[in-house]
């Protein structure tokens, strides 16, 4: 489905999840044991995703975020300090169904009837200010429906790209609380490109609705989508781009021209090489590639 013309459903329950450092396995590990992830996870927290949620319009949710139990000292008096209530802190090793069920129920509330949207949110990335109110708009009442709005934006050194992705990480799923023998499945079901594969989904073309942060320690986020000026969207992601500067014309006509046209290249590539490698080797192939190259690198904490 496309299009944003269906309106609120009243008694919707709605739950962002944020995973800020609980352990995964693969390539995953190896990043997160760098020394200083952690503290510059914390300084991106603050500076992009905290400040989305506390700014939404229209809407609210209720949002858990999960952290290691072994979190040291400093980071659990650092939630304490920086959480005025806008999200719940639980600390978990893992998240199975059953603990991410009971976690969702204790903070949303349940009662029959219901919708259900949960909504996975990066802790190094944002969200536009309307971003809940139009997740929430575009629920089909007893469907289950991934929903994701497909025009986002791409953040690198001070510099700004707009990127349409049908099905982005920042998926939410809308689904009946108390539907007969099919329980809530929620928006980590599986991969957030592959919720389509068992649900309906709808795909929202619009302003963009998210902020994608791309830095040094990013675990498969690059820059792709074309060069833009912030100014336009300066209101919707207030203040996070208050200090990015308006590149000049020459810039924007040698981005529209030249670099754009070659990573568009080289996505197409990357793409491509991607999908042989699943067809051979299976789903976790790419994990298994990025963990081995990422063990040879040198400068990896050894702790």
């Amino acid at each position: 489905m496309t299009g944003e013309d269906s309106i609120a459903p009243s008694g919707v329950a709605h739950v962002v999840l944020t995973r800020f450092n609980v352990p995964t396995p693969g390539f995953e590990s190896v990043v997160r044991a760098k020394e200083g992830w952690l503290r510059s996870r914390v300084a991106l927290f603050e500076r992009y995703c905290l400040p989305s949620m506390r700014r939404q319009v229209g809407a609210r949710a209720e949002w858990i975020i999960y952290f290691d139990p072994q979190s040291p000292d400093w980071l659990r008096q650092w939630i304490d300090d920086v959480n005025d209530g806008v999200f719940t802190p639980v600390f978990r090793s893992s998240v199975s169904y059953e603990e991410r069920m009971a976690d969702i129920r204790r903070v949303a509330g349940r009662a029959p009837g219901r919708m259900l949207i949960t909504t996975n949110l990066d802790n190094d990335d944002a969200l536009a200010s309307d971003f809940l109110d139009r997740v929430q708009r575009a629920v089909v009442p007893g469907v289950r429906t991934a929903i994701y709005l497909a025009d986002g934006l791409i953040a690198e050194a001070k510099r700004l790209y707009h990127r349409v992705d049908r099905d982005n990480a920042f998926c939410s799923v809308a689904e009946p609380w108390d539907a007969p023998g099919d329980p809530p499945v929620t928006c980590w079901l599986r991969p957030h490109n592959r919720l389509g594969e068992t649900m309906a989904v709808r795909s929202l073309r619009g302003e963009p609705g998210w902020l994608q942060v791309v830095h040094g320690e990013n675990v498969s986020n690059r820059v792709r989508g074309r060069l833009v000026s912030p100014k336009a969207f300066r209101g919707r992601f207030d203040p996070m781009l208050a200090a990015f500067p308006e590149p000049g014309l020459g810039r924007l006509a040698r981005d529209r021209f030249v670099s754009g046209p070659l990573r568009t290249g080289r996505e197409v590539a990357r793409g491509a090489a991607k999908r042989l490698a699943v067809a051979l080797y299976g789903p976790d192939a790419i994990d298994t590639v990025k963990l081995r190259a990422a063990r040879l690198r040198p400068g990896r904490s050894r702790r």
